[in-house]
């Protein structure tokens, strides 16, 4: 698994945060089975809500980018996020009778607002690279999480199996490398070969922290409702 190098140096940065993140209880419950079907559905119907404001985000990145390939870039990721990630969402959640008419019409919790609002004023607020470093938490730390997951023992016996095989799959996994060499290729455009030397790195940092820190409540408010 690679997602570029500008990541692992962003993940390195986030410190602690991390790990709270991609080891997440609700994460771990999800692997051995044991989570909750209600606190699953409920994290969905927020997902669902979360993807809506995050695809405007990407929308968002078209129009702060530079060059053509970035703007083709930010466009693939709009569609995969609208026609494919979504999709499971939608699917689970019909078999349990709530349609995507509900989902859309769902009130969002404070959490998803919190984040998602966060992203969404990083890219206006900020550049393309502020945008991304707010991105990047959810594209490449779902990644992360999906592929570790699906080599455990139960990966293919737990309920939540198809989030998993989403997340993990040849399609999910090649849009992370993709958006990590998108990131790869915005830093070095913009900063140079060095970027750490830049005085903008820092707040870079701060920005994948910050976004990867409401992840973490992301996940919490799925446990506890």
């Amino acid at each position: 698994m690679s997602y570029g190098t500008t990541f692992p140096l962003w993940r390195a940065a986030a410190g602690t945060a991390w790990a709270d993140y991609v080891c997440h209880a609700f994460v771990e419950q999800m692997a051995d089975g044991s989570l909750p079907r209600a606190a699953y559905l409920r994290y969905l119907v927020q997902d669902y809500l979360f993807l809506v404001h995050f695809s405007r985000a990407w929308a968002l990145a078209v129009t702060k980018a530079e060059t053509l390939d970035e703007m083709r870039a930010c466009a693939a990721t709009v569609q995969a996020l609208l026609n494919d990630e979504m999709h499971l969402h939608v699917q689970t959640c019909a078999a349990e009778g709530i349609s995507e008419a509900d989902l859309f019409a769902a009130t969002e919790a404070p959490q998803n607002i919190a984040y998602t609002r966060y992203v969404l004023d990083a890219g206006h607020s900020g550049d393309f690279l502020d945008l991304l470093a707010a991105l990047a938490p959810c594209v490449l730390g779902y990644g992360e999480i999906g592929a570790r997951l699906a080599v455990g023992a139960g990966a293919g016996k737990t309920p939540f199996a198809d989030w998993i095989a989403t997340y993990s799959g040849a399609e999910y996994q090649r849009t992370c490398r993709e958006v990590g060499a998108l990131i790869d290729a915005a830093v070095a455009h913009r900063l140079g070969p060095t970027p750490q030397t830049s005085p903008r790195w820092p707040r870079l940092c701060a920005r994948f922290q910050t976004a990867t820190r409401l992840e973490v409540d992301f996940w919490t408010m799925g446990l506890s409702g």
